[in-house]
């Protein structure tokens, strides 16, 4: 997992409550188990047309959104089913970040374990921010995970919460795995200790 410290980036707005699963990764791309590639689908079915050229008017389309990190969403961002393909997609696109008012806590979990941060702001500030990017689309925030803190284009700096272990394993950019892994050898000192056999 990619280390996630401090990301200064341009905003891609979509101003859309209560975006599900479905529509972050439709399920008829669901059969595949390797993470790479699934951006291409991302949103697929409102950055497409029938016949598979892009809308040009859709957000992730725009040649001004093109190499931005950061998703600026509104409420309930990510509800739906459990589908751990809606954050891989997401990062699959180079999307680093979501700014949202809430998120489904399914969808939480799973982009934590992922290391896709997701940023939970009051609504004041969801709406100052798409306001500004509105204005101007050139407008940037830089997002502090150790300090967990956003820095926003006026200067004003933002609070966001994060549990411990998901800032601890995102700084250090291991997944979950990882991080119990590089306890190896503590545990295998612990299991001759205690006379733990052990299986392969």
């Amino acid at each position: 997992m990619e280390k996630f410290t401090q990301l200064t980036s341009r905003l891609v707005p979509l101003a859309v409550n209560d975006i599900d699963t479905d529509q972050i990764i439709p399920a008829r791309f669901l059969k595949v188990t390797d993470k790479n590639g699934l951006g291409e689908n991302l949103f697929a079915d409102w950055r497409y047309n029938q016949d598979g050229t892009p809308k040009a008017d859709f957000a992730l389309n725009k040649e001004e959104n093109q190499g931005a990190q950061v998703l600026l969403t509104a409420d309930n961002f990510g509800c739906g089913s459990s589908r751990e393909h809606a954050p891989w997609a997401l990062m699959s696109f180079g999307f680093r970040a979501v700014i949202a008012t809430s998120f489904a806590d399914i969808f939480y979990n799973n982009a934590a374990k992922n290391g896709l941060l997701l940023v939970k702001v009051a609504p004041e500030a969801q709406q100052k921010l798409m306001a500004m990017r509105e204005s101007d689309a050139g407008v940037q925030v830089t997002i502090d995970l150790e300090r967990k803190e956003m820095s926003l284009p006026d200067g004003e700096k933002v609070s966001f919460p994060v549990d411990s272990f998901s800032r601890m394993c995102m700084l250090q950019g291991k997944d979950q795995l990882e991080y119990i892994f590089s306890f190896k050898d503590q545990i295998a000192a612990y299991e001759k200790k205690h006379g733990i056999a052990r299986t392969e």
